[in-house]
């Protein structure tokens, strides 16, 4: 039987498809022991689709609406328009008013009530509607509450809350309101209390913000509100602001704004214990529902009534060490160029590779630095290491060792653990073991693709972490790290000691153009030369001007001159084929499982570069490398004791140039051998389709390794958990990633300590010398890089997926980075000025913008608006 109405003493927070969110939440509210919340009662969703059933043409518009993207802004306002119209003018019927009236009348037919709207996808976990939806308070009367009741039925379908759910990957034909009908309180103070900061993230931190009357001028913005900080029952904060006016009960009904008398416009709105008590109910609301919330709340005589609590759903999850102590955290994903988040199975798999335990949050994965910092044996090298690599997170670490009390020191020789970005001493390493460790990759590679092949079922999986040690046994030899390591200390000393000698900045940039054995570099070139092949056949170029299929390579050959450019696709993907942005998660669509990803960027280099650029673009930087190499070198040898400096220095520029592109080749090692296990792990998920124990084989991609490995030996498979996985994924990708993030839920953000630069400048990291002026192409899906000679690509981040745009552009600038990474190696071998770490580039600077890039001194400066 259906129930119209339900008092709040009959509803918990399982019953958000009854009664919406706020409903639920309130429901549950009404049942901890010390909250009072003012009574109500909730008018269901059964009533909400019995007025749709009722509501003419309402199934049609629905359809019409689902079928509108983010960006049909006009027909989206238009539609949504109708749709409340129809809604509102929908008469109720007989009998769900009587259901409604009889509740009122429980309350006091002639009681003021709120009326609110609660939808079944509102103050959820991962996504709250905050404000998506109308709420219409000091309704009095049931005729009045009746019609308000319809208004937030329609509010469901404002553009702003239409929008909202498109954003967020809600279903309108899903989504369901019921209404809250509640009895008013008339405080004299009210506001919102947030049990995590929402500045910080501090989970030890309560935020509370107040002011006179009713709450909504501080939800609409129209008071500065006294703000409160409460940590341990102890109020360690307060201002408060000027508040010019309250939102009051209106006698007729609805609010008004009243003025507030001069003398108590900077009174604050609370005492310190009315404070601290507020806090400690936030403590226990939240101790109930079991993660951070957002709640509002009204003083009414020294009382506290208790009106929403919802979840916090813009907290960055904190990773889990379990022992109760303070813990310090670093971004993998800032380190390795991929922010976004990963899925379990990619997660898990990245886990198992590492040398030393990772830590998931939020889809991302962290590292436990907090021995390091605590130990002065492992402390300066950490920071050394971390600060040169990302300057960010170097600061960052630098204020939580200034604050003195939450990192406790251990002694001299405790165990701290390897300095982050340590290394041995240089040696004088041998050219030939360059190619002697790619020999032994390589031979692995072909190993592991030969013996997999007899690997069914479970005993695949005790092969992959057998071959996992191998890929271990490779990625962590000794002589690959010192070899890296030779390059990378190689460049360190060019530029320090050239700019003591030389006043030259930044000098290695150029030594390091077109060196040998870098595989991304050559991959970027590489395509320049599938350009050539497909470029002197116009059917073929006109062909793939509309590809959308993925499987157009089979297409090709009924082409003239589809044959030859269908073979210099392949032998590319052949080689470079595994690679895709995102590599490190397994689970991201590999260039041979896409190759439509790769369209844009050959028909752009067919477009902006002539026959042979390829091989041009890399003796040009050889020879720009050789010329400054000779610069250096004579200048060296003018100044005093000039023959020892020059021959020191050549021998710094022979190293780095023999060891530095080999720095790419672990990370290529690695995506080769995920690719390995990804395609033979889609075969047993194949199976498992087969066997309809699995609904599609994507479907492992929401399971970590072992659960994977459980469900092949067993033959079952949770369902809810990978439907739930999957929401929360979706959730995950809406999150920003911390740099650095306390095990107390804080953010810290660094900064760059720098002065002297121009008014407007956005400041980051130089990572590749020179100054370049152009257009700015603001590019977050490679698959979308249409790109013109001259321009300076703007972008999150770039991992090595992103080096073939990089032979069209004249500039880089991304929000991540640091100087060893991908982009900023690749940057340099190409001669591109570029600066990485600008946070929020991608917003502070529009597409098509005319900029400066600073790649010598890392600032950035608009110079068009």
């Amino acid at each position: 039987m259906r129930s119209y109405v339900l008092g709040f003493h009959e509803v918990d927070q399982t019953q958000v498809a009854v009664v919406g969110g706020k409903g639920a939440h309130l429901g549950a509210l009404s049942r901890i022991d010390g909250i009072r919340v003012p009574a109500g009662f909730c008018v269901t969703t059964d009533a909400f689709l019995r007025i749709l059933t009722e509501a003419p043409s309402m199934d049609e518009q629905l359809q019409r609406l689902s079928r509108l993207k983010q960006d049909d802004r006009e027909q989206l306002r238009a539609l949504s328009a109708e749709l409340r119209r129809t809604l509102e003018g929908t008469a109720i019927p007989d009998d769900l008013a009587a259901a409604i009236c009889r509740a009122l009348a429980r309350l006091g037919e002639h009681v003021a009530c709120a009326v609110r709207s609660s939808a079944t996808a509102e103050d959820l976990p991962t996504a709250s509607f905050a404000g998506q939806q109308d709420t219409f308070l000091n309704v009095v009367g049931p005729a009045a509450i009746l019609q308000h009741i319809r208004r937030c039925w329609a509010s469901l379908f404002t553009e702003r809350a239409v929008t909202y759910r498109l954003r967020n990957g809600f279903d309108h034909r899903k989504v369901r309101m019921a209404v809250v009908v509640q009895q008013m309180v008339f405080p004299q103070a009210a506001g919102i209390l947030f049990t995590a900061d929402p500045v910080t993230s501090s989970r030890k931190v309560v935020s509370l913000e107040a002011s006179f009357g009713l709450g909504e001028a501080l939800v609409s913005g129209r008071v500065n509100a006294d703000v409160y900080k409460v940590r341990d029952g102890e109020v360690i904060s307060k201002a408060v602001g000027t508040k010019q006016l309250a939102i009051h009960a209106s006698p007729a009904g609805g609010t008004q704004e009243q003025v507030i008398e001069p003398e108590r416009q900077q009174q604050p709105a609370l005492t310190d214990a009315q404070v601290v008590r507020l806090a400690q109910l936030g403590r226990r609301i939240e101790a109930h529902f079991g993660r951070p919330q957002d709640i509002e709340w009204c003083l009414v005589d020294d009382d506290i009534h208790i009106v929403q609590s919802r979840p916090i759903t813009t907290l960055f999850p904190i990773p889990t060490a379990g022992d109760g102590e303070n813990h310090v955290y670093v971004s993998v994903g800032h380190q390795q160029m991929m922010t976004d988040a990963m899925k379990p199975l990619g997660l898990s798999l990245f886990q198992l590779t590492a040398l030393r335990p990772m830590y998931e949050a939020g889809g991302r994965l962290f590292v436990d630095v907090t021995r390091g910092l605590a130990s002065p044996a492992s402390r300066a090298g950490l920071l050394e290491g971390l600060g040169k690599s990302d300057p960010l997170i170097g600061d960052a670490l630098q204020s939580i060792l200034g604050r003195g009390d939450f990192i406790r020191s251990l002694p001299d020789g405790g165990p701290g653990g390897a300095p982050a970005g340590g290394a041995p001493a240089p040696i004088e390493t041998h050219p030939a073991i360059v190619d002697e460790l790619i020999g032994h990759s390589q031979a692995s590679l072909a190993s592991l693709k030969r013996d997999i092949r007899m690997k069914p079922g479970s005993a695949l999986f005790d092969f992959i972490l057998a071959d996992l040690q191998e890929l271990k046994r490779l990625l962590f030899d000794p002589r690959s790290h010192q070899v890296i390591m030779a390059g990378i200390e190689a460049s360190w000393w060019l530029n320090e000691q050239l700019q003591a000698w030389l006043g030259e900045k930044n000098a290695a940039d150029t030594l390091t153009q077109s060196v040998p054995h870098n595989v991304t570099s050559e991959m970027g070139l590489a395509l320049l030369d599938v350009a050539d092949a497909i470029r002197p056949h116009p059917d073929v170029v006109a062909f793939l001007q509309h590809v959308e299929d993925e499987g157009f390579l089979d297409e090709l050959p009924r082409l003239a001159g589809g044959r030859e450019a269908r073979d210099a696709i392949r032998a590319w993907l052949d080689t470079y084929g595994m690679r895709c942005v995102g590599e490190i998660d397994i689970t991201k669509p590999r260039w041979s499982e896409r190759p439509t990803t790769l369209v844009p960027l050959i028909l752009g280099n067919i477009k902006n570069f002539e026959p042979g650029a390829g091989a041009r673009r890399f003796e040009q930087g050889r020879q720009e490398a050789w010329k400054k190499e000779q610069e250096l070198l004579e200048r060296l040898r003018a100044l005093p004791d000039g023959a020892r400096k020059a021959e020191e220095t050549k021998r710094m520029i022979d190293r780095v140039r023999t060891f530095i592109g080999y720095r790419e080749y672990p990370k290529y090692g690695i995506v080769n051998r995920y690719f390995v296990y990804k395609q033979a792990l889609l075969e047993e998920a194949e199976r498992l389709v087969q066997a309809r124990v699995l609904r599609e084989k994507e479907d492992i991609f929401h399971l970590t390794f072992q659960e994977l490995h459980d469900v092949l030996r067993t033959n079952q498979v949770d369902a809810q958990l990978i439907r739930q996985r999957k929401d929360t994924f979706r959730s995950y990708q809406a999150l920003t990633p911390p740099r650095v993030l306390t095990s107390e839920g804080e953010v810290i953000a660094g900064a760059y300590r720098r002065d002297g630069l121009p008014a407007g400048a956005l400041v980051g990291l130089a990572v590749s010398a020179g100054i370049i002026e152009g257009r700015a192409r603001v590019i977050l899906d490679m698959a979308e890089a249409e790109l013109e000679a001259g321009d300076i690509l703007v972008t999150a981040y770039t991992d090595p997926s992103w080096t073939p745009v990089f032979v069209a552009i004249k500039g880089l600038v991304t929000e991540v980075g640091g100087l060893m990474t991908h982009g900023a190696v690749i940057a340099r071998e190409y001669g591109l000025p570029a600066v990485v770490g600008v946070e929020q580039a991608t917003l502070r600077i529009r597409d098509g913008q005319r900029i400066r890039v600073h790649g010598t001194d890392g600032y950035v400066e608009i110079l068009s608006s």
